[in-house]
Order: structure tokens, then sequence, then C-alpha cells
């Protein structure tokens, strides 16, 4: 973004002279070929060509209007009914007698020589002919002009006004804590370089999307007071071979210029994806551009004054050539924020808002795990926009909720016209995903279910962990398996039949079962070893994987998905129809009330379990739906049951 003082001067700067004479020079030359045509072309009008004994005919019966002119051997006038006319007239000497006695009025005017008419034939041809050669000349320039700028970099340069430092980033502090050494280089560069020391060239930001990697690359500039370019990885590539490698080369000519100053690349592997010797070989451009970079970030002295910074969440598909020492030597990891972090994002984005005393930072915090930095924006400022639709002065708690299940589960879909038998199917089914969660150890406990449609459920059972955590047991992703079939299992004990409500239940249970046994090693039947399958495909890998295990061991990994599905299904049907009175209960409640909290269930169920804050949801019959991701290993298995 270009500085607002510098867009000022170049509105107040005059046109350029040579502009301003060529445009007046392109003029004149028009006006005077115009002027030109329309002399030597008889503009004066068509006239009518006769012979001379008719002139002589006309003359006698005084049939002339006006004045002859006599002009070397031609003749032209006008005859009475307006009709122009010329002749020519052969060398005559009684002609002048005869205009005489029929007093008739005639003009003599002398003849154009021969440079005269050659002359006046060629000057417009020429004038043309300057005309178009201008035309094309300007034309063929500002092409030029437009190719050069084509192929030159449009790095964005924030506001040095507005800049962005560690005080605005919450959160983060081992990452804050590495970057430091980068801000010090940048403002004393010689500090370091008088013990030998040299400063990395590069630096990668890797992390899941929306934890501030971007922001972080910002505030280190603004700590340091130096210059940020910033580009995207798909700002370089174009269709035209090459445009992204001059790119690259004439960024890194800005960088220089201003030294020392900071590069950042958001999204790097949309240009430094591994390169193969696949489709497009060694001429692709993407690798091109991939290879500029390699050879101007190798070519770096560490003396200049400029850190390269880049960021992407998938540092898994990057060239290792990039991430050698030498190049993105230091990476350094952004994760989701755990609870203290989530507590310092939620406080610094409620500065500027009017909050209501109810408003507790650390219960939100608390009720918000697995949400990244952009999740906790926008959930402040849907808790702003719902307190301003309401007419309120201040965002209370209950505003804060309400944002919540709003970005979580999306909007509520009252509207939905869902007739009575479907309503109760939906209700079984989330009372079965209660009951059996509310049963099972090592779970996250239910905090709220509902039948109203959100989003794209129909309805939601509503889970929280208690706590951040980053490793679980085999017990815990089993529990986790039995509570997602048993709403399934409710429909097939309440209607002895199955609904297409638990598309999503399974697709989230087979993941987990999957991950289970081929990457986790927690199958009894095919022991601690890992069947490590990549689905991926994408440039910058081979399109063919080889498999890292035969076609038997396939099947049994295929069948011990199966029996894992169905001893969960078995369990959860038994559960249910041993506390069938229970499930009655829950669906009736659900069908009166459409909404029950944790302490509502609890009651219901005659448990006392404290109610908690609520984060994960389950949603219940409907197309497959978005769930929050979660950092390492459990993204699929905290997703929603349906």
């Amino acid at each position: 973004m270009a500085n607002n003082n510098s867009k000022n001067k170049k509105k107040k700067q005059p046109l350029p002279r040579n502009n301003l004479f060529k445009g007046l020079l392109f003029w004149i030359i028009a006006g005077i070929i115009l002027i030109s045509l329309a002399h030597f072309s008889g503009f004066e009008g068509k006239k009518k060509e006769i012979i001379y004994s008719q002139l002589l005919t006309e003359i006698k019966g005084n049939n002339i209007s006006g004045t002859l002119i006599l002009k070397g051997n031609y003749v032209s006038g006008t005859l009475k009914n307006g009709t122009r006319f010329s002749t020519y007239a052969p060398d005559d000497p009684e002609l002048f007698n005869i205009l005489r006695e029929n007093k008739i009025d005639f003009k003599v005017e002398p003849s154009s020589n021969i440079w005269t008419n050659i002359l006046g034939s060629t000057i417009p041809i020429l004038l043309i002919f300057l005309l178009i050669w201008f035309l094309i000349f300007r034309q063929m320039s500002s092409e030029g002009n437009r190719v050069m700028a084509f192929t030159k970099s449009r790095p964005i340069m924030p506001d040095q006004r507005n800049r962005v430092t560690f005080n605005d980033v919450a959160g983060c502090k081992e990452a804050k804590e590495e970057l430091q050494e980068i801000i010090q280089f940048l403002k004393e560069p010689k500090k370091f370089q008088k013990l030998g020391g040299k400063i990395p060239k590069g630096v990668l930001l890797i992390g899941p999307p929306g934890t501030g990697k971007t922001l972080l690359a910002k505030a280190v500039a603004g700590e340091a007071n130096v210059p940020f370019l910033s580009m995207s990885g798909s700002d370089f590539v174009e269709m035209f071979v090459g445009v992204g490698a001059s790119r690259v080369r004439d960024l890194f000519r800005q960088a220089l210029k201003l030294s020392p100053c900071i590069i950042f690349i958001d999204e790097l592997d949309a240009v430094g994806r591994q390169r193969f010797a696949g489709l497009g070989g060694g001429h692709d451009e993407r690798e091109q551009t991939l290879n500029q970079l390699l050879v101007q970030m190798d070519g770096f002295q560490t003396e200049t004054g400029v850190i390269v910074m880049a960021a992407t969440n998938r540092p898994d598909v990057l060239d290792p050539a990039l991430t050698r020492p030498g190049r993105f030597d230091r990476t350094i990891v952004v994760t989701l924020p755990d609870i203290k972090a989530r507590e310092e994002i939620l406080t610094v984005h409620m500065r500027k808002k009017p909050l209501a005393d109810s408003v507790d930072i650390k219960t939100l915090a608390r009720a918000t795990a697995g949400l990244s930095g952009a999740n906790l924006e926008n959930l402040t400022n849907e808790a702003a926009l719902l307190a301003a639709r309401k007419g309120k002065d201040k965002i209370d708690m209950e505003d804060f909720e309400e944002a919540k299940d709003k970005v979580l589960m999306g909007v509520e879909r009252r509207s939905l016209v869902i007739s009575e038998e479907e309503k109760k199917i939906i209700a079984y089914h989330e009372a079965g995903h209660t009951l059996v969660q509310k049963q099972l150890p090592e779970v996250y406990p239910v905090h709220k279910v509902t039948i109203i449609p959100r989003g794209q459920a129909l309805g939601v059972t509503h889970i929280l962990p208690e706590k951040d955590s980053f490793i679980e047991s085999d017990t815990y992703y089993k529990n986790s398996i039995c509570a997602l079939m048993a709403g399934r299992a409710a429909e097939k004990i309440v209607f002895k039949k199955i609904f297409t409500g638990g598309e999503n239940d399974l697709k989230v249970a087979t993941e987990i079962t999957r991950r289970m046994i081929c990457e986790w090693g927690m199958s009894e039947n095919l022991g601690p070893v890992s069947y490590h399958h990549n689905e991926a495909v994408f440039l910058g890998r081979d399109l063919v994987q080889q498999r890292e295990y035969s076609e038997e061991t396939t099947r049994e990994i295929d069948s011990e998905i199966r029996r894992i599905l169905e001893e969960a299904e078995k369990r959860a049907e038994k559960m249910l129809t041993e506390q069938r009175d229970k499930l009655e209960q829950l669906a009736s409640e659900l069908l009166k009330r459409e909404t029950l909290n944790s302490e509502e269930i609890d009651e219901i169920l005659g448990l006392k379990t404290p109610a908690q804050p609520s984060l994960w949801e389950i949603p219940s019959p409907s197309a497959p739906s978005l769930y929050p991701e979660e950092s390492g290993t459990k993204d699929e298995e905290k997703g929603e049951k349906g």
C-alpha cells in the first residue's frame, strides 16, 4: 500500500514537456493533412465535364451565370440552372471576342507550373505517411513501456504511520522471542558482524491458517523500523514464461535500494513447491520462478541488510533447496493459541469495544479451545454486530455466546420447514449422541444440544474439551467413535430404519479409525506398524505413489476398520437399549424445548456434572458440514457428529 503523501505528490506533478510537444505536433500534422486534402481534392464541389462546342452554344444562348474562369486551357463556370461545369478549351483566339459580344464576364488566372503541381500532390501524401509513422511509433513505445511494467514487481508497502508492533500481536510468545534476534540485527548489524556472526538470510513462518504469521512479519518490520516489501507467492506466476523470474529479480533489486529492509512472501507454497521432472519439465514457469528465487537468496550477502521472510501452511510441499541453510535457514512454528494466548488475543480485540460487566474474558478463552487468532477476531466482531443490531450500548456475555454459536455452527435457520416426523428423527438422533457421550469416560463433556437447524446441520450436539490437550489415548478415540455412531444406533432402535443423517458421522468415524490403524498403531490385530498412505496428489511430488504394503495388508486394514466401526455401533446400541427410558425422556424434552444446555441435560438424566463452556459441535442429519481444525493429529477426531 503506497504512502498517501507520495500519491498526492504524484497528482501535483505537471505533464512532461516532451509529452505536451508530441501531442501538439500530432494535432498540427492532422490539421495540415485535412486542409491539404480539402484543397487539392476539389472540395468546392463536383463539376460537370462538357465539350467545347456545347460551351459556345451556352454562351451564345446567354445561359451562363456569374463569371467564367479561364485557367490555361480550362474554362469553368456555372449555368443559370445551377450546374457547375468545366471544359478543355483549345487555343481559340475568337473565344475572347465571343465572350465580349455576348457580354459574359470572365476572369483569366495564371496556370500553375509543374513544380507547384508536384508539391501540391506529394505534400499531402508525405504528411499522411508522417502521421501514420507517428501513430505507430507512439503505439510501439507505449506497448514497450507496458511490457516492461508487466515484468516489474509491485510489492505492497504498508503505511509508515500505522506500523504494527509486537504490542499488536498477542500470544505467539516463543515466535516473538526468536524474531527478536532478527530485529536486533536490523537495528544494530555491526554488533553481530563485529564478532563474525551471520544473521539468517531467510525466516520461514509455518503454522495453521489464521495464527498470525503475516502479522508477525509486519511486527518485525515495525519493531525494527525498516521498510516492508510484501508480495504473495501467486503474484510472481503469470501465463507468460519468464515474467515470474523477472519479477523476482526486480523485487530483490528494489530491496537492495531500500536496505536494510524485509521482503515478505506470503503463501510461499504457491511458488516454492518441490521441483520434479514431470509435467512441463524444467521449462515450467513456476519452476523458473523458483529457480530465480533460489539464485537470488543464495547470492545475497549478509552485509546487505535484506532479510527474506515467508509464510506458509504447507511446509511439506516446499522444495528442499528452498529450506536448506543459507536460504530459509530458520523455521519458526506459529501454533494455535493456548488458553493463555487466547485470553491475550481476546483482550487485544476487545480493547476498543465497550464491554458490559458480565463479560468474562477467561471464560471465553476457555470456551474457544482450538480457535485461531483470526477466528477469535471474527468472534468479537460478530458479538459487536449482534449487540448493535439489538440496539445495545455495550456488548455483554450473551452476545459473545450467541456469536460463538453463530461462528461455529452457523446462523439459526428457523424459517426451514421441517415436518414433525423428521423433527422426531432428529431429536432421537441427537439424544443418542448426547446420552452415550455423557456415559463414556475420557471424552469431552456435552455442553449443549439443539434440534434447531444451524448452518448445514439440522441438529447439533455441542461438546467441549475441558483443557488444551495435545495427545490422546486409544480409549478416547474408541469412545469418540462410539459416540459418533450413537445417533445412527438410536435411529435403528427407535425407528428400525437407518436414515441419511449419519453421513458425516460415518465419514469422521471412518477417518479416525483409519488413522488409529495406519498411523498410530492402535490396532490389536495389525499391531504397532505404520501403514503410511499419502493420498494427496499435487504438482511438485511424484504423481505415482509407491504403496508401502501388500494387497493382503490392504484387505486386513479394510477389515479392521469395519470391525472397529461395527463394534462401536453395537456398543452404542447396547448402551441405548439398556437406557431406553432416558433416551425417550431426552428426545421428548428436545422436542418440547428444542435446545438443552448442560445443566438441563444433567437434570433430565439425573447427573450432577457441572456445566462447561462450549466449543466443539456435532452436527446432525444433513450434508457433511465444516468442523473446526485442531493442531497436531486431532483435526478429524474433534470433528462434528451429525
